[in-house]
């Protein structure tokens, strides 16, 4: 899975984070160096129970309706203190606001990078268009295919017919000759 997928499965995340009015959202892109496990947290909390579990009901349709993806492993659902969803390149943390200050997770990544969803969501928006003028270009170019190359190619199909052609009518003609037995000779 390419990076700008990743990264478009994690804004699809917060979104439905967003969605159901969760608070501090954060996005960590972890350092490979530090994290071999995964790729970017999302942190965000809720104010009670039932909305964690709202949230992460949320995020897991999103998941599966957008990208056809289930997460590897739910923990803490039932509870609703701290939910965890881990889609191996990213994992989603959902807190109860005590917890995630007692916990302070993002404060044990020292070394992960803090995205601004809005920037993320720019950046995406600039790859998408960019590859999208790449295909454009490539289309164009294909159409663009030289004359003489063209003229060529029909001129070798051309002499192949009328090759085949003539094979085709000589065996006719041969079929159609009288044979000579050996009484006549």
């Amino acid at each position: 899975m390419t990076k700008t997928e990743i990264r478009r499965m994690v804004a699809a995340a917060a979104a439905a984070c967003e969605e159901k009015k969760a608070e501090q959202i954060r996005i960590l892109e972890l350092d490979p160096a530090d994290s071999g496990f995964t790729d970017y947290f999302l942190i965000c909390s809720g104010s009670n129970d039932r909305q964690n579990q709202a949230i992460a009901t949320a995020v897991e349709e999103r998941m599966e309706r957008d990208f056809g993806t289930r997460p590897n492993s739910m923990e803490g659902y039932r509870q609703g203190e701290w939910i965890l969803l881990d889609y191996v390149d990213f994992v989603v943390h959902i807190f109860l606001e005590e917890k995630r200050d007692f916990y302070n997770i993002e404060r044990l990544r020292k070394t992960a990078t803090t995205l601004d969803l809005e920037q993320m969501k720019a950046s995406l928006t600039k790859r998408v268009s960019a590859v999208r003028k790449k295909q454009a270009a490539k289309k164009v170019g294909a159409k663009k295919t030289p004359t003489k190359k063209i003229a060529a190619k029909k001129a070798v199909k051309k002499a192949a017919r009328k090759t085949s052609t003539k094979k085709i009518l000589l065996k006719k003609a041969v079929k159609k000759a009288p044979r000579k037995t050996r009484k006549s000779q």
